[in-house]
């Protein structure tokens, strides 16, 4: 087995902090999303995150105009110069200080960073290769607090700083005579937004406490005129230190409040035609995030309590008020034709595309608020389930990356989810004392399992039949055990003598496994009156539990970090795995003991089998994941998932800077009420939230899961659902290869018609786009003499090869038939050897199913439209007694009967498939 996976995609976290920004194209929102970031396709609706990351939580992310770059700038002031073309890191710098907003000018030849109460002008990285990608041009000094937002005019000629201070300031990106820099004040609140109208200098500028206004300048751009050139430019006869006077003053350009009148005259002034008020209805209702979309004039304004605005300038009127959260609007932005607006809600973690003419979502997304807890994939591979501690059972397509339906039945933390066997149900636990199980064809919780007496459910595991569910009790130590299609309670399984921590039936035989911290795992048999038909004996505390894919074997997690073997059928152990020094886990910063020391008492809490059964997936209190290969009983490979040193314990060293005579600065909550718009939580204040505090979650691994595709794994981490494939990118994997295996020899051998052995000869130099010509150029009325000779080692091979093709290609029917003869005529073999098999056999149904989905749709919905259109047409072609056919009258009436209409009014595109 291949152990080459790679970071795929995020999914179940949406966006966390940061701005927005859409492509140039209109068509993709980039969103940060912690310390990486997430790229979301609204045409194609599918959603990829970059491969890459950054130290930090990523504070704001710079697009260039033509959308082939993005500087992405974390907490710290690490900067990446990424390509969204190939998808890499081009550059790393660091910009030595916090850096607010980044921007790029529309002209795309110069950006402007702020950070602290100054802004830095950087010339931008070209298409050519540069040895340095940054290079400073110049650096504004002028406002007195931290700078909080940027715009450029149209021409790239100046551009707008504003601040805490209350105060926006106008610079020259060049040297202008007229022009060098103008502070306009006006404000009593900081400055959240300010944007230049179109095709001129005339201003915007909004703060915090909701005022707008409206600044006219007396100049136009081309009015701008170039200062004439001084210094040794002009006179080459002036001395050293006069040069070296201008040198500076052409780097560095300091504004001044209040400058004298003698230097105004002649200048650029800027004068206030109008100050507007936004309606406030509370006291937390403060602006916090704004956009301008300049060739349509509007004005989008997100408040703290989860309204936004729609205005028209410089009229001020307004064309919308909603509402889409009860939390903070955090980040506003505005496609390039002004018809989509997104929205970020950091609190909830949500992320809205809302189009205001037809006043409809494009996209409403919203991950777990809460830690996610356990993860389940379905026997397809399709679709992923999560449920968190915020209550709510989540399902996401792992082809688009999307979540298509949540379930907020659950008044409590969900524990456990998992998938039936059909794939068309979730079970799902919850300390709420509830089990319940959700439909998804109709989307709705059909059934719900309870205890005699309120108990907390801790795990939950359903039979290969779908027909028996079993919860385990965190309380009681017993396992109930329900009916799924009565609801009624069968039996409560007793003898544990500690909660319930892992649940687990046997892939093949009616048992049921079940581990407990009371040092032991029971089975127990179904087909037995539930009795105890073994007792495994464990040195700790058993925290998970999992049957091998063939049930052959028994893994189980304890907390002395060991990982034990058993032979269930013989309650034998068959080996054990030592896994403390491999968790590694790193060091919290109020620790007083080394992360050496407190890796002591950590051990692995979640487990998973690989498809294939070979290799088994570990993970808990750490970062790391692992990858042990059960016979061996050695580490084959260790993920790291993050290095996101924003969360906490991932730190291997204490940091020394934290540590004072007064103890460790970590104690200090010295964000609070910075960034929120809320007051700092002191004794006396009648403003803020009293508890609210700035915390970093610690990382750790919840639940692990292998695609039963074999394809790929997936893991609910602090971080959000992390899914690492191995089609995440393109690997040299021969197979059998020798030196007479060349892409002209097996071009010759398709010349010469010898198809089996070219097939064979492009498998083992194991090239896709090779074999992709070689398997099209087999005529499909030979398809079945030719999978007929194919050797039983390449059956499989090719099986994978199509199940991957389906996902791309567009020649379905050509692809289809190849499966089918290949089943039919090695149909009896694989079935020999299922185990080794199972993995390609289920990735080619997701492949096939997915396919089946999509085109039954459509031909659902044209075949309704084939039959609305023959009944209209009987309808029109009904002859009326008095009235020769298609008269006015039986047309009027035709048209005004709307039983028939295919979409009736008031109804939505997706209510199709329910008509």
């Amino acid at each position: 087995m291949k152990f080459a996976y790679r970071f795929s995609n995020l999914l179940g976290t949406v966006y966390r902090c940061g701005n927005l920004n859409f492509t140039c194209d209109g068509n993709s929102v980039i969103s940060p999303v912690g310390n990486r970031v997430t790229v979301f396709d609204l045409k194609n609706n599918k959603s990829s995150t970059l491969p890459l990351a950054t130290r930090y939580n990523v504070k704001c992310v710079g697009l260039s105009p033509d959308g082939r770059l993005a500087i992405i700038v974390d907490e710290g002031g690490d900067a990446l110069l990424v390509s969204l073309v190939c998808r890499s890191v081009l550059h790393h710098f660091h910009f030595k200080g916090s850096v607010h907003s980044v921007s790029f000018s529309p002209d795309g030849r110069k950006f402007v960073v702020t950070k602290g109460n100054i802004a830095q002008m950087y010339h931008a990285p070209g298409r050519k290769r540069e040895f340095n990608a940054f290079v400073l041009d110049k650096t504004y000094f002028g406002p007195y607090d931290e700078t909080t937002c940027i715009d450029w005019t149209d021409d790239s000629r100046c551009f707008a700083v504003g601040s805490k201070d209350m105060s926006t300031w106008v610079f020259g990106a060049e040297r202008w005579d007229n022009l060098i820099y103008y502070a306009l004040g006006g404000h009593k609140d900081a400055i959240v937004a300010c944007f230049f109208e179109s095709g001129s200098l005339d201003l915007y500028t909004i703060s915090q406490d909701g005022a707008l206004c409206v600044w006219q300048c007396d100049t136009s751009p081309e009015g701008l005129r170039p200062k004439a050139p001084t210094g040794w430019k002009a006179d080459l006869l002036q001395g050293e230190e006069e040069e070296e006077e201008e040198r500076e003053e052409e780097t560095t350009v300091r504004g001044k409040s209040a400058p004298a009148p003698e230097e105004q005259q002649g200048k650029v002034k800027y004068s206030r035609l109008a100050k507007y008020f936004f309606n406030k209805e509370g006291d937390f209702n403060n602006l916090t995030a704004a956009a301008f979309h300049k060739k349509t004039h509007l004005l989008v304004t997100g408040f703290a309590s989860g309204i936004f605005h729609l205005h028209e300038l410089p009229e001020f009127n307004l064309i919308h008020s909603l509402s889409v959260s009860d939390q903070r609007v955090a980040s506003i932005a505005v496609n390039g034709s002004g018809d989509w607006i997104a929205f970020g809600c950091a609190g909830l973690g949500q992320l809205l595309v809302w189009e205001w003419q037809s006043e409809s979502y494009v996209l409403k997304q919203q991950g777990h608020f809460n830690s996610m807890v356990s993860l389940a994939y379905s026997p397809d591979g399709q679709y992923i389930v999560t449920g968190g501690d915020d209550g709510k059972v989540k399902v996401w397509n792992t082809l688009s990356g999307f979540c298509f339906v949540t379930f907020t039945e659950h008044s409590s933390g969900v524990t456990g989810v998992t998938f039936t066997a059909t794939g068309y149900v979730i079970v799902t636990s919850s300390m709420d004392g509830t089990v319940r199980a959700f439909d998804l064809h109709r989307y709705r919780n059909f059934r719900t399992f309870t205890s005699p007496r309120p108990t907390q459910f801790s795990c939950v595991a359903v039979d290969c039949s779908g027909e028996v569910v079993s919860a385990g009790a965190q309380d009681s130590f017993e396992v109930f055990i329900w009916s799924m299609q009565t609801g009624r309670l069968l039996d409560v399984l007793s003898g544990h003598e500690g909660p319930i921590s892992s649940l687990c039936f046997s892939p093949v035989k009616s048992v049921l496994a079940s581990a407990s911290w009371d040092r032991t795992v029971r089975l127990w048999d179904m087909a037995d009156s539930w009795r105890t038909t073994e007792t495994l004996g464990l040195t700790s505390d058993a925290l998970a539990v999992t049957f091998r894919p063939d049930g052959a074997e028994l893994a189980v997690a304890t907390l002395n970090s060991q990982i034990t073997f058993w032979d269930p059928e013989n309650a034998v152990q068959t080996g054990s795995i030592e896994g403390r020094h491999d968790l590694k886990t790193g060091r919290k910063e109020l620790d007083k003991v080394t992360a050496k020391h407190s890796a002591k008492g950590k051990a692995f809490t979640t487990l998973c089998y690989s498809a294939d059964g070979q290799s088994v997936l570990a993970g808990g209190m750490s970062k790391f994941v692992c990858i042990y290969h059960v016979k061996e009983q050695i580490l084959r490979k260790k993920f790291e998932i993050s290095r996101n040193l924003s969360l906490d314990a991932m730190e291997e060293f204490l940091n020394r800077r934290k540590m004072t005579e007064f103890g460790n600065l970590a104690l200090i909550d010295q964000d609070a009420g910075a960034e929120d718009g809320v007051a700092i939580p002191l004794p006396g204040v009648k403003k803020g939230d009293m508890s609210s505090r700035h915390l970093k979650p610690e990382i750790r691994v919840t639940s692990l899961r292998f695609s039963p595709t074999g394809r790929c794994w997936a893991a609910t981490t602090t971080e959000g659902l992390l899914v690492y494939s191995l089609d995440a990118q393109m690997l040299f994997d021969p197979f059998e290869l020798d030196t007479d295996v060349t892409p002209a020899r097996i071009r010759a051998a398709v010349r010469q018609q010898d198809l089996t052995r070219a097939i064979l000869m492009a498998f083992r130099l194991n090239e896709r786009t090779l074999l992709q010509e070689v398997l099209e150029s087999v005529p499909w009325d030979e398809v079945e003499v030719v999978s007929s000779s194919l050797p039983e080692l390449y059956v499989e091979k090719v099986l994978e090869f199509l199940a991957s093709s389906f996902e791309v290609s567009r020649h379905l029917e050509f692809y289809l038939i190849w499966t089918q003869k290949l089943l039919l005529v090695h149909g009896q073999k694989l079935k020999s050897r299922a185990g080794k098999v199972l993995p390609a056999v289920q990735f080619l149904q997701k492949s096939i199913q997915r396919h089946l989905d999509s085109v039954s749709k459509l031909c659902d919905w044209n075949r309704y439209n084939i039959q609305y259109a023959l009944a209209v047409s009987k309808q029109r072609g009904i002859k009326r007694p008095s009235e020769p056919l298609g008269s006015e009258e039986e047309a009027d009436a035709s048209d005004d009967d709307d039983t028939l209409h295919p979409l009736g009014e008031g109804q939505e595109d997706g209510d199709r498939q329910l008509v």
